[in-house]
């Protein structure tokens, strides 16, 4: 039987609620939010296999950049020359990479139970959970925040009748930010939490579809 997230995540806070991990299932009320990104081997959740993860904090009005996740996991067999060609890392380049029990505790560590913010965010979250649920018997609790949908609610009432293109090019052209290191995992989550801040509390974009 599959179980609903909203309802999974009750059970989790239920089961934890004394545990080590206690923590992560507590309502957060700080200003800090966390822009997460997982480069993989697959877009397919049930195929595919992490091999970077990369996390930044935004605090307020502020990236930062000096306090980040950048992480390469070992190189798992699924590796392949197609999903070379998207994220560019070769089984050389991951050959000091970390093994993914030690990659999950510096996730967690990082990220506690502070919002996570990212681009198409379910899918990264997915991905995590899909390693934490074997190992810790939960999946990340945390609210998350997805990029797309705040760039479209502030956008929509300037293009009535249009479509409004989501892509992430798209978004970063709008909004002026450069794209930091594209299809890398710190790069990518960087770049979000820069995009993220300009629609908070930028001018709103132009609309032009």
């Amino acid at each position: 039987m599959i179980i609903p997230r909203t309802f999974q995540k009750i059970k989790d806070r239920y089961q934890h609620k004394t545990g080590p991990y206690a923590h992560l299932f507590q309502p957060y009320d700080g200003d800090e939010i966390v822009s997460l990104d997982c480069e993989t081997t697959n877009l397919d959740v049930s195929k595919g296999e992490i091999i970077s993860i990369g996390a930044v904090k935004i605090k307020g009005r502020r990236v930062i950049t000096s306090d980040r996740l950048d992480l390469k996991l070992k190189p798992p067999e699924s590796l392949d020359g197609e999903s070379i060609k998207i994220h560019k890392l070769r089984e050389t380049d991951l050959e000091d990479g970390i093994e993914m029990e030690e990659a999950l505790e510096k996730v967690l560590d990082y990220v506690g139970n502070r919002p996570i913010l990212g681009y198409y965010v379910n899918y990264d979250i997915r991905m995590l959970d899909k390693f934490l649920r074997p190992r810790y018997g939960f999946g990340l609790p945390n609210k998350s925040i997805e990029l797309s949908h705040v760039y479209h609610d502030i956008i929509k009432w300037k293009s009535i009748g249009g479509n409004v293109d989501l892509r992430f090019d798209t978004i970063s052209r709008k909004l002026d930010i450069p794209m930091m290191e594209r299809h890398t995992a710190i790069g990518d989550a960087l770049t979000v939490a820069l995009m993220f801040l300009r629609l908070k509390y930028g001018e709103p974009p132009e609309a032009d579809y």
